[in-house]
């Protein structure tokens, strides 16, 4: 989408399954009347080479920074591919900690982009799958005043339209007032008490695959199935141990916690978007996943 606005050529590394946003990237562009747009492309959780912690802290400092430098955003833009068939559960959290990241205030300058359009087979199919977006999985954000766009034609101008709909000013995040309006500490922002849950959950279903898999390594008599049992059941713990040390560091104190509940909150956040799962999108003409 910022290749659009910015005539840039993308890189190949952007079709690729590894991660290609790494850092904070900002890039600007002068228009000949004078006006200036900074467009920031922020990395994804799930990220291939760092944590879901590291990454939420990236995108923190680079918010409070700018928040304490007096800039707000004119708009935030959330990209959607309209020719993925289920909403996996990487999307589902991603789509989560945005909501969180935002609050209801700052929603009225979301727009959430269908993109990809020109790939598209099915437009029925295709249709099907924003209506269920629109209903869904997008319904907390739309109803606090975010609206859906469509990149249609992959083209400058449509992007352009985009943009030019978010230049009437912006709301602070939610994540930027409770930073440094509130003071809280990350693991103690709406955001960050989202993440500890997910990695609760996680470990929870670490746990019971390691107890799976020595059950199933008990029950087996081949020493070959054997041992490819025991080499994931040790990939797993590393895994589960990689979790905890991650949970236990945004684990908030006891005390504080009795502390920050007679704290008020700053704002309110959508809570429906936590119910987001991996799923599919079904086709609105049949019973058939796509």
């Amino acid at each position: 989408f910022i290749n659009r606005l910015t005539g840039t050529k993308e890189e190949k590394k952007a079709h690729q399954l590894k991660s290609h946003t790494l850092d904070i990237r900002e890039v600007k562009v002068d228009l000949p009347n004078g006006r200036r747009y900074v467009f920031v492309d922020t990395p994804g959780f799930d990220d291939t080479y760092r944590s879901d912690r590291e990454i939420l802290r990236t995108i923190a400092e680079w918010l409070e920074k700018k928040y304490r430098g007096k800039v707000k955003l004119s708009g935030i833009i959330y990209t959607h591919r309209i020719t993925d068939n289920r909403m996996s559960g990487s999307v589902c959290k991603n789509l989560d900690m945005f909501g969180r990241l935002c609050g209801d205030k700052a929603a009225r300058g979301v727009r959430l982009v269908s993109t990809m359009w020109d790939k598209v087979k099915d437009m029925a199919i295709a249709e099907s799958r924003v209506s269920q977006l629109e209903q869904n999985f997008w319904k907390p954000l739309i109803e606090a005043g975010a609206r859906h766009k469509r990149f249609e034609n992959n083209s400058s101008k449509c992007a352009w339209g985009i943009v030019e709909d978010l230049t009437e000013g912006g709301e602070a995040l939610l994540l930027q007032e409770e930073l440094v309006d509130v003071e809280r500490k990350l693991n103690e922002t709406v955001a960050g008490q989202a993440l500890y849950t997910q990695f609760q959950k996680l470990l929870h279903e670490q746990k019971e695959a390691i107890k799976q898999l020595q059950e199933e390594a008990k029950a087996q008599k081949n020493p070959e199935l054997m041992k490819q049992l025991e080499v994931e059941r040790r990939r797993l713990e590393a895994e589960l141990q990689k979790t905890w040390n991650e949970m236990e560091k945004m684990k908030i104190p006891f005390a504080r916690r009795i502390a920050l509940s007679f704290f008020k909150k700053t704002q309110s956040v959508s809570p429906v978007l936590s119910f987001l799962t991996d799923t599919e999108l079904m086709d609105a003409h049949s019973t058939r996943s796509m």
